[in-house]
């Protein structure tokens, strides 16, 4: 049975986010209203496996779309010919080094289709909060001092959230998710979310998980040991050929 309107989230930042069966049909995935950004309720959102996308001056809105995109973090696909690039471009890697940075451009890039941008200026301060508690991080790529791709997203437990990427550089995006998903992969974190499918990720290997074996999956994964409060220390300043699997 399915609702005609959205739950309306309490004032409190602890109440409990609603069951995501109840979330409607049309607009997929759409799940409450209201509330805040404050740190106490994303993480709970996160937990719950929902998360907030809504325009700058419009109501806070709450999604879980079933089904879920995902990816294993052993599986991302990079092709023969990138690689090669890669490897003969002096990229480096480094990670919660520049987080407001990426966030920014992820916000500033225009995108195909999309008039604008969700992560206004009250996301910005939200997850930029979220970074200096240590659990939103950034994995960011640069050639030199400029930074030419990035990626940011949220972690739980052993699972890790992904909210937006960017490239300056043709590419700079594609290497910052295969370099995340190896730092994922490595510190026991098989699967990463991307949210809701896109061409672009689909072809780099994202599967599509129906929403209840995803939140299955995250509870299980937010209770098991953290990854590091903070990537700058556990990840060195090294070229992405580095970073990337075998």
């Amino acid at each position: 049975m399915n609702r005609h309107l959205p739950w309306r989230l309490a004032s409190d930042p602890a109440a409990a986010f609603p069951p995501a069966e109840t979330a409607l049909r049309q607009p997929d995935g759409l799940l409450a209203i209201g509330g805040d950004l404050c740190p106490q309720r994303l993480l709970n959102a996160y937990a719950e496996g929902a998360f907030p996308w809504f325009s700058q001056g419009e109501p806070i809105l709450w999604w879980s779309p079933d089904p879920r995109t995902v990816f294993a973090t052993d599986v991302v696909h990079l092709s023969r010919r990138f690689r090669r690039q890669l490897r003969a471009l002096e990229w480096d890697v480094t990670a919660d080094t520049a987080f407001g940075q990426v966030i920014r451009a992820c916000a500033s890039v225009p995108r195909p289709g999309q008039d604008g941008t969700w992560i206004g200026t009250d996301m910005i301060h939200a997850y930029t909060e979220l970074h200096r508690l240590g659990h939103a991080h950034s994995v960011e790529v640069w050639e030199g001092p400029e930074l030419v791709g990035g990626i940011y997203g949220v972690a739980l437990g052993s699972m890790f959230f992904g909210e937006s990427m960017f490239s300056a550089r043709s590419g700079g995006s594609k290497a910052a998710l295969a370099v995340l998903a190896k730092l994922l992969h490595d510190w026991g974190a098989p699967l990463m979310d991307a949210q809701v499918q896109n061409p672009h990720l689909m072809r780099m290997g994202a599967t599509q998980w129906p929403r209840d074996r995803f939140l299955a999956h995250v509870r299980q994964a937010i209770q098991r040991p953290m990854l590091p409060g903070n990537w700058s220390a556990a990840v060195a300043r090294l070229p992405v050929r580095h970073y990337l699997p075998d």
